[in-house]
């Protein structure tokens, strides 16, 4: 946990240089409706199990504060729910937090890796074109992984996980000059310390009103997240969530 928040601290002051602002301060209000695919699996170790999953739809939040203060960069938080259920016919014995289920037992598991991105962003580039944004994002994972015997629900385990992964976050949009239409591309992305993280999303945008007190856009587009975790508290996990999803964002 501390060597993610030094590795985090220096990346911040890597990229803190002055950047082009907003000249007025905007707040950004967003939600996601997200159809997400769940493969992969975990384990206690690198021997992982991989699971069949439920397809899941699920939801995402975010605010985010623009300013006109260059030196201080703009701030984004983001909330996601990321829990799903599966099942696997074992084809060898498996242990996880010590309870050992043997071949051919058939597994149920709850999977939850909802996370919190906290995004700290510069705006380098922006006009009524394209816009650049460039940051850091420390990724809060608070999981937990529980399974059981789906002939005896006595014989369970569960474990819990948490951390927070540094990682870099980057934004392009570019828009369709007296159409409304645009697209961006944003992600954040990580491989270090033999974490490997990814989570990126690319949308078509329609803002549909555009005036003085609030701007509306709808967005449709597609998400992906792999959470490659080697022993974030004894958790090694090869997770691949993606799908697409709509969504509406509110500037104030």
């Amino acid at each position: 946990m501390k060597s993610s928040l030094k590795t985090l601290a220096l990346a911040a002051s890597i990229i803190a240089i002055p950047a082009k602002a907003d000249t007025l301060l905007g707040l950004y209000v967003g939600a996601q409706g997200w159809n997400m695919e769940t493969e992969g699996g975990f384990s206690n170790d690198t021997d992982l199990t991989n699971f069949k999953f439920d397809d899941e739809t699920k939801g995402s939040f975010y605010i985010a504060l623009e300013h006109p203060v260059p030196v201080i960069p703009n701030i984004k938080v983001r909330r996601t729910a990321m829990d799903t259920m599966g099942d696997v016919t074992l084809n060898s014995s498996f242990d996880f937090n010590g309870e050992i289920f043997n071949i051919n037992t058939t597994l149920n598991t709850e999977v939850d890796v909802s996370n919190t991105d906290y995004i700290l962003y510069y705006e380098l580039f922006d006009n009524d074109l394209v816009s650049f944004d460039l940051g850091i994002n420390g990724k809060h994972i608070d999981g937990t992984i529980y399974v059981e015997d789906a002939a005896d629900a006595s014989n369970n385990a569960e474990e819990e996980f948490s951390g927070i992964v540094p990682m870099i976050y980057s934004r392009i949009a570019v828009g369709l000059p007296f159409s409304g239409l645009g697209v961006y591309a944003e992600g954040s992305y990580l491989s270090i310390d033999d974490h490997t993280l990814s989570d990126v999303e690319v949308a078509l945008t329609y803002e549909f009103v555009d005036n003085l007190a609030v701007d509306m856009t709808l967005q449709v587009g597609y998400r992906a997240v792999t959470l490659e975790l080697d022993d974030l508290d004894d958790i090694y996990t090869d997770f691949e969530f993606s799908g697409v999803f709509a969504g509406l964002e509110v500037h104030f």
